[in-house]
């Protein structure tokens, strides 16, 4: 009995012994004791506030300065009637075009923007949106919808001034041009094709863009922001939000946006707007003379001493310039004291003086500065474009 005992505790410790070695291999955090916590270095976690409404505040974000200038773009739908003076031939041809035939009225309907810039309810936009419209409908963005008439035009900027009869009109702000820097961020705001105000942003690509032969009086703003048809007149704006140009013309061979989009900046804006509302139109200065830039080649043939200014290469008769002693071949180097380095700067200086007023200019001729007193006169009113 005892020996059968005896088998039985020998048995079991060696299993016993035989399963803490399996344990204390395989496992051997069963055998340890309750584990100790050795705290680490302290972190401090900083949550973001909550934010003040579901949006939150987004980095980089332009929201503000769309949401302050969004208000004072607006829709410009115009409508013009156009008359057939041919009958028609072809019987198919009323099949194909119904009752819009020759000899009966149509409308063509056209579509830009403008920008509110007074609240006496002037409205800035492109010549070209309305040019020979009939009628003209102005879309605000708080979704009324009032006639328009035209206060003045001028051809030669592609700007026009508008007037709408509406109380609580929204304005914007006028920003300064001459700041932008090739880099700063813009915002181009608008209706093309029609989709409904659309904001789009981009950066200034270059200031002072000229001899593009869009208009007569070039200083082009250029971005990269999407400006479509139905932009036109529209605003372009600073991150403040501030209008620093109007939209005007685009690059395209399809008639999309590729990243090509000119602006007049507000700096010729807002001087051409003061003299439409004020005359109707804008009084510009006038030398009578046909210019040319100066080339490698008419320095050596001129013998010019430098490819400073620009050569008059003819005087109308009894133009300024001619009565004040001007000839063919000089070459004009200052206005006023301001040097002329080519012939769209030189444009723009004779613009802005004041009919009546006596220029100083300085030429040189046969390799002698010359300066001449120029009486200046009225820039004659372009013919209309039909």
């Amino acid at each position: 009995m005892l020996s059968r005992l005896w088998l039985l505790f020998a048995q079991a410790t060696t299993v016993g012994v035989a399963l803490l070695f399996v344990v204390a291999t395989l496992k051997p955090q069963w055998l340890a004791g309750a584990p100790t916590f050795t705290p680490g270095p302290q972190v401090t976690i900083h949550k973001a506030a909550a934010p003040d409404s579901a949006r939150g505040v987004a980095l980089n974000s332009y929201a503000e300065a769309a949401q302050r200038a969004m208000p004072a773009v607006v829709s410009v739908y115009t409508t013009k009637e156009i008359r057939r003076t041919q009958p028609a031939q072809d019987p198919l041809f009323d099949r194909f075009f119904g009752d819009r035939v020759p000899g009966h009225p149509g409308r063509v309907t056209g579509l830009g923007s403008g920008v509110i810039a007074a609240a006496e309810g002037y409205v800035l936009t492109n010549q070209h949106v309305v040019e020979a419209a009939d009628e003209i409908a102005v879309a605000l963005a708080d979704g009324r919808k009032v006639e328009a008439t035209v206060v003045g035009a001028d051809p030669e900027t592609d700007l026009a001034v508008l007037r709408i009869e509406a109380r609580d009109l929204p304005v914007i702000t006028l920003g300064s041009s001459d700041a932008l820097n090739v880099g700063d961020v813009v915002l181009a705001i608008g209706n093309p094709f029609d989709v409904g105000q659309t904001v789009t942003m981009g950066i200034v690509s270059a200031v002072g863009r000229n001899n593009l032969g869009i208009n007569r009086y070039e200083n082009f703003i250029q971005t990269d922001a999407a400006i479509n048809q139905g932009n036109s007149g529209g605003a372009l704006v600073d991150t403040a939000g501030n209008l620093v140009g109007i939209n005007t013309a685009i690059y395209s061979r399809t008639g999309g946006s590729i990243g090509i989009g000119f602006a007049i900046p507000t700096t010729i804006v807002t001087g051409v707007m003061k003299e439409l509302i004020a005359k109707g139109r804008v009084t510009r200065g006038y030398f009578g003379i046909e210019p040319v830039d100066i080339t490698p080649e008419l320095v050596s043939a001129l013998k010019l001493r430098s490819e400073q200014g620009v050569v008059v290469r003819g005087v109308q008769r009894n133009a300024p310039a001619g009565n004040a002693g001007m000839e063919p071949g000089d070459v004009l180097l200052s206005i006023n004291g301001t040097p002329v380095r080519d012939t769209p700067g030189m444009l723009n200086q004779i613009a802005q003086l004041p009919p009546g007023s006596v220029a100083r200019v300085r030429i040189e001729r046969n390799s002698r500065e010359v300066d001449l007193a120029v009486t200046v006169g009225e820039r004659p009113v372009p013919p209309e474009r039909r």
